[in-house]
């Protein structure tokens, strides 16, 4: 029997061995349920500050990367410090999601105020930059919001054919209501001396 979406969980181990052992331990508890874990979705990663190391000196590829909560995990390094850094970048899939139900609200709304308009991408734009402006995820936020500025202009150039907007004053428009990314989220270190300075 299989337990379609119960969980998703992502678990870290210092070593190897001891990740090897949960795993048969795991499966052999589930199989007492008739329960199975689904063999495409659960993968044993190297992950972490030692992964590309090791990864090098045995002559494989970049470290794997994972999927979760919306973002894709990858193993980096900080340009300024030079460490270990989990880079977090919005999973391809959820942002093309989102486009496309937006696009397909704003054909609804083509021909609203653009200042009604406006406000209601503000919202939208605001309300996922709250989730996704993580560091190191600005260039895909960027992305983002350069995708939803193609789908605004489309759907301003369909509402009539006499009068076309230039760049320039859809640029305008665009700095108004369309919110430029940055990092809202900070790294949980600087959070937690925030919250408990010493």
């Amino acid at each position: 029997m299989r337990l379609p979406c119960a969980t998703h969980p992502v678990l870290g181990f210092e070593h190897r061995d001891d990740a090897e052992r949960f795993l048969g331990e795991l499966r052999k508890r589930l199989a007492k349920f008739g329960l199975e874990l689904h063999p495409e979705k659960t993968r044993l990663i190297e992950f972490g500050r030692f992964a590309a190391r090791n990864r090098e000196r045995r002559g494989e590829g970049k470290p794997q990367t994972f999927d979760f909560l919306g973002f894709t995990h990858i193993c980096g390094i900080a340009k300024k410090t030079g460490y270990f850094v989990v880079w977090r970048q919005t999973i391809k899939k959820r942002m093309r999601a989102k486009l496309q139900a937006t696009k397909a609200e704003l054909r609804e709304r083509m021909h609203d105020r653009l200042a009604n308009t406006g406000k209601w991408l503000q919202s939208v734009v605001r309300g996922y930059y709250q989730y996704h402006a993580v560091p190191g995820n600005t260039p895909s936020l960027g992305t983002f919001r350069m995708r939803l500025m193609r789908l605004w202009r489309h759907v301003i150039r369909r509402r009539g054919q006499q009068h076309r907007p230039s760049w320039k004053r859809l640029g305008k428009l665009f700095d108004r209501w369309l919110p430029r990314p940055r990092v809202l989220h900070p790294y949980p270190d600087i959070r937690f001396d925030a919250m408990h300075p010493r």
